[in-house]
């Protein structure tokens, strides 16, 4: 073989594995998040429908949980933002609610969108949200509060070494985004 044919093929291999890793890299996100929901990894929680909910659950009034609410704002993000209730006393399979509340403490108008997380990171794939804020983005107008409501309930089969959950939001500004 020559040293031009040689120099070609390699060309060539190096282009392909060029162009699979920055479709790997294309892909990463949705895969991510695919395997994130399938197995509650990085503190995803689930959406459930309520009526199914109703029909699923048995339940469990000997077990009590302890739900704690935390609210974190974005480094550029203004509002004011937190829960309605630091923590709840809930028994796994029935459906709760509660809400959390936001103020646009600025003179213009913004978007913001929550972002959920559960801990510990193994019980996220218990704890299922039936309706939620951070479904949907949150337009406020300058100086406007808004009280925004959260149902869930955790699954029965939520592991018995586990007393406490932990649900924390970051909202962030996605004014730019949303404005687009």
């Amino acid at each position: 073989m020559t040293r031009k044919a040689h120099n070609g093929r390699s060309s060539m291999r190096v282009a392909i594995v060029a162009v699979a890793m920055f479709g790997f890299g294309y892909l990463l996100v949705p895969l991510y998040n695919v395997f994130c929901e399938l197995t509650g990894l990085n503190g995803k929680t689930g959406r459930i429908d309520e009526a199914e909910v109703a029909a699923r659950y048995q339940p469990d009034v000997s077990r009590t949980i302890t739900v704690q609410f935390v609210a974190n704002n974005n480094a550029d993000m203004p509002w004011e933002f937190g829960p309605v209730v630091a923590t709840m006393k809930v028994h796994p399979g029935q459906i709760y609610a509660t809400a959390f509340t936001a103020r646009n403490p600025t003179g213009h108008d913004m978007v913001g969108q929550a972002v959920p997380s559960v801990a510990p990171s193994k019980a996220s794939r218990y704890f299922n949200k039936t309706e939620c804020f951070c479904f949907n983005q949150q337009p406020l107008a300058a100086g406007e509060k808004k009280e925004m409501p959260l149902r869930f309930i955790i699954d029965p089969k939520l592991p018995a070494d586990v007393a406490t959950l932990t649900l924390a939001y970051t909202v962030f500004d996605v004014t730019q985004v949303a404005m687009n």
